[in-house]
């Protein structure tokens, strides 16, 4: 199947997902693109997922506050304007930083970040995490939490 050509305005975009207290908005998913996948992603002081890692790339563009960053052996405190890329593969995790922030993330060809932020919307209650069912939602989606 071809892509067609959209466009997604504020008044378009679908409910927020509630992803272990990050709020994400799919801007635009595997499905419509063919491809890769975009995401509006706002987190409160110190939300954020765990280590992990998936076979898609990732990257991060911060729009907003600060987004501690860690990948590999290192770390970066990651400001407005600030890109971040995370090949396939590698084990990252992120903490939005003091008043919170927002990011847009990107994903790689063939990602699957919408069907995982989909399935934790749908399986893991809000509040503190029920650690049991995030990691099945995890792997269920090719995630690997390394916690």
């Amino acid at each position: 199947m071809k892509s067609e050509p959209f466009a997604v305005t504020p008044d378009d975009y679908a409910r927020a997902l509630n992803v272990v207290g990050e709020k994400i908005v799919v801007l635009a998913s595997h499905a419509a693109t063919q491809g890769y996948e975009i995401f509006l992603q706002r987190g409160d002081e110190g939300t954020g997922p765990p280590p992990h890692r998936h076979d898609w790339d990732e990257s991060f563009y911060i729009v907003s506050g600060i987004v501690d960053i860690t990948y590999g052996d290192h770390q970066k405190r990651a400001t407005a304007g600030t890109l971040v890329h995370l090949p396939g593969g590698t084990v990252h995790s992120f903490r939005f930083g003091a008043g919170g922030g927002e990011m847009i993330s990107i994903t790689g060809h063939d990602g699957q970040a919408a069907r995982l932020f989909t399935t934790i919307d749908a399986e893991v209650p809000p509040g503190p995490p029920d650690i049991p069912k995030l990691l099945a939602a995890a792997q269920k989606c090719g995630v690997t939490v390394n916690a």
